[in-house]
């Protein structure tokens, strides 16, 4: 397969597992109705670790202690943001998880100032402050944000921000197969743990349970991941960042189509901010010339 091929393939792959993880937001908000929280995320990470342990199992073992500290870590954030997404599902709507989320892409390099000393460009000074808008007009103008709902969305994507800026430091040291293993067994042990301890540990029942457990577990967790690593070795950032960007607008959409959401003027414009300054971020640097080489 040439080069073009592998990259259109990469691509369409992409866009589909965007619309899958748009899908999960309705899916899960129907599902945690059903199932204590913390069960169904025990339920869905742990068969999608145990499924990535198997396939990398040789990298795994070969894993030095300092690359399972790092996967713990990771573990740790990534716990923490779909503990904040799932729980805030449980108040507001798929719609607003799903642009409030995207904001990971705004706060990574915020973050990564803040903590890490990393030299950040103004535009994400910009961008962050035009999401902040946008979140404020999407949650309604202020009148129903609080920590409950839209805040706790708020929370997850600064733990996923956090986990991105976790990863980078990790992958560049440590084999990506074994890191996801360990990072995903961290969140569906966790939250069994979770669910144990508060007597919530119920089995799963129900088509409705079911499926969302098994496209969120087996697709959107453990296939999701290994087909956006495939992508990123074929398509540009641009184009990768690009297209990935369009996972809030798709959880948006099928929260408008299969459980009648409905944005006000004011809920669109703010998603249509959040999705401006995201898109930005990522896309609007790759399109700056180069610096010249100082003349010697």
């Amino acid at each position: 397969m040439s080069e073009t091929a592998l990259r259109r393939l990469a691509e369409l792959s992409l866009v589909a597992i965007a619309s899958v993880w748009g899908l999960t937001f309705v899916m899960v908000q129907d599902a945690i109705a059903l199932l204590p929280t913390m069960a169904f995320l025990a339920y869905r990470f742990i068969p999608a670790a145990l499924i990535v342990a198997v396939i990398f199992h040789r990298q795994l073992r070969a894993l030095p202690g300092e690359g399972r500290r790092a996967g713990v870590v990771m573990g740790v954030f990534l716990t923490g943001g779909y503990i904040f997404q799932t729980l805030g599902l449980e108040e507001t709507s798929a719609s607003n998880t799903g642009f409030i989320t995207g904001l990971f892409v705004v706060l990574t390099p915020i973050l990564g100032a803040i903590f890490l000393r990393q030299r950040i460009p103004s535009l994400a000074w910009v961008a962050a402050g035009v999401s902040m808008l946008g979140l404020w007009l999407l949650s309604g103008a202020g009148g129903e944000f609080n920590l409950r709902g839209d805040g706790l969305v708020f929370l997850c994507a600064i733990s996923l921000a956090a986990h991105i800026l976790a990863t980078a430091r990790a992958v560049a040291r440590f084999h990506v197969g074994a890191l996801l293993a360990v990072q995903l067994g961290v969140v569906g042990f966790t939250c069994l743990a979770i669910a144990a301890v508060a007597g919530q540990l119920e089995p799963p029942e129900g088509g409705t349970v079911w499926s969302a457990l098994i496209v969120t577990s087996l697709v959107a967790s453990a296939l999701g991941f290994f087909v956006q690593s495939f992508a990123q070795q074929h398509a540009p950032p641009a184009r990768t960042a690009l297209i990935l960007a369009s996972e809030p607008a798709f959880a948006g959409l099928f929260g408008w189509l299969l459980n009648d959401e409905r944005l006000t003027a004011t809920g669109w414009l703010g998603a249509a901010l959040i999705m401006a300054s995201i898109v930005a971020v990522e896309v609007v640097p790759r399109f700056r010339p180069p610096r010249p080489l100082p003349e010697g």
